[in-house]
């Protein structure tokens, strides 16, 4: 699930930079995938109509091998923007789809003590996703496009073809979990207030709808979901451009061989320590004493990419195939830039907790909780990412980067606000005393 979601968003929004297409269409394309995980809940109880959860999981395994064989011939047409956009968003369709069976594979084959035991293992796991694709993936497509260090980037036709050779691999892969899947996964349960005809799963779904628009307080709630991550949703996409970026335009210059190791592997393990440093930090303290903290965690640390736009060190290192100092030690300038992408995911990861636990205990409980909780997620993750994203390439590359960064710090004020406003309805059952 980790790796197709990171794929159509981040390593897209890094393919579509390889290519040569402007930061703004960069940015404004990979986007558009996010529409899919933000509106799976419209199609989400269909799923119970027909089959079962482990047929819709490993179908769109395979739908996923021709969607990723798709891209990859795509990319060898003269005219290969219009079909790779088709493709992706029909990646992200099949991807939200199978996150749909996956969960639901999850939660009715577990019973809840053995759902909470494997939490961490499954957020573990969907963690791996964005360090094979915005990480080791990135990292492959460089060295197969022939980046040495200190050199020119190799032409954008050269790229085309090691990310042919990457769209190429994982539909094996895919296509390999399909055959896995069929032999090993459970096939699910029906929910136990699964519909029974289409009519009634339209008739349970307007009233999930309706009944959480109605939630005391609803547009706090709401704009706590949508804003908590609107600093960080702006940094999102331009993030890795201004990485990739060359110097004469505010860039930092460097390669997919080191964004790979900065942007997915030493950057979303710091995200993973994080996330960690943050449960213990709420289960501690509480939600409600710790949410303002939380938000600032999130919001703080983005003033580095602001401190990177000013000093644009000079990055100079040739890391190899596995190991990032095979192949010589890297430039002071190297070093300050991997600390600044450790400090800002670390807060990522620490700050992202209070958003998650708020939306699961305070907009969620009620009589449709896992739609409500799909609802909220919808739009406090994927729609806030997806708008975000849209119009990031636009503002940066009317402004430049350096204000482009001073925008994201100023974006920080509706997280901080909402997080204030933030009401607690239900109880705060996230503490020390809780868990014990």
């Amino acid at each position: 699930m980790g790796t197709v979601y990171t794929m159509v968003t981040t390593a897209a929004n890094i393919m579509f930079s390889n290519l040569g297409l402007s930061n703004e269409k960069a940015a404004a394309y990979s986007s558009l995938t996010g529409f899919a995980f933000t509106f799976k809940p419209l199609w989400a109880p269909l799923l119970e109509l027909y089959k079962t959860k482990k047929f819709f999981v490993v179908l769109m395994q395979v739908v996923l091998a021709g969607t990723m064989a798709g891209l990859a011939l795509s990319l060898k047409l003269p005219s290969w923007v219009t079909p790779v956009i088709i493709f992706l968003m029909l990646t992200a369709i099949a991807g939200a789809t199978q996150d749909i069976g996956t969960d639901g594979v999850y939660v009715t084959t577990l019973d809840s003590r053995r759902q909470a035991a494997f939490t961490g293992v499954q957020s573990l796991c969907w963690s791996i996703g964005p360090i094979i694709a915005s990480g080791a993936l990135v990292l492959i497509v460089g060295k197969l496009a022939g980046e040495v260090a200190d050199r020119p980037k190799p032409a954008a036709a050269a790229y085309a073809s090691s990310w042919v050779v990457v769209f190429a691999v994982i539909a094996v892969i895919m296509g390999a979990l399909a055959l896995w899947h069929t032999l090993t996964l459970p096939p699910g349960a029906k929910a136990t207030d699964a519909p029974k005809s289409f009519g009634d799963a339209m008739s349970t779904f307007g009233k999930a709808f309706a009944t959480f628009f109605q939630k005391r307080d609803i547009l706090l709630l709401l704009g706590f979901a949508f804003f908590y991550r609107f600093g960080l949703g702006l940094l999102d996409k331009i993030a890795p451009l201004f990485v990739l970026g060359s110097r004469a335009t505010g860039g930092l210059g460097l390669d997919n061989s080191k964004l790979g190791w900065l942007n997915g592997i030493i950057g979303t393990t710091a995200f993973m320590v994080g996330s960690i440093l943050g449960g213990m930090f709420v289960a501690r303290r509480g939600l409600k004493k710790s949410l303002l903290i939380l938000c600032l965690a999130l919001n703080v640390p983005n003033v580095t990419f602001l401190l990177l736009g000013i000093l644009r060190p000079e990055a100079t290192w040739q890391g190899g195939w596995i190991w990032p100092f095979g192949d010589g030690s890297p430039s002071a300038g190297m070093v300050l830039i991997a600390a600044i992408f450790v400090v800002e995911k670390l807060g990522w990861g620490f700050g992202a907790v209070g958003h998650m636990i708020y939306m699961m205990q305070q907009i969620a409980p009620g009589p449709y909780k896992t739609a409500h909780y799909a609802f909220a997620t919808g739009i406090g993750l994927s729609l806030c990412m997806t708008l975000t994203g849209l119009v990031s390439g636009f503002i940066q590359q009317r402004v430049g980067y350096l204000t482009y960064f001073i925008i994201v710090l100023v974006a920080a004020a509706p997280s901080i606000l909402f997080t204030l406003l933030a009401p607690f309805h239900q109880s705060d059952n996230s503490g020390e005393a809780a868990i014990k």
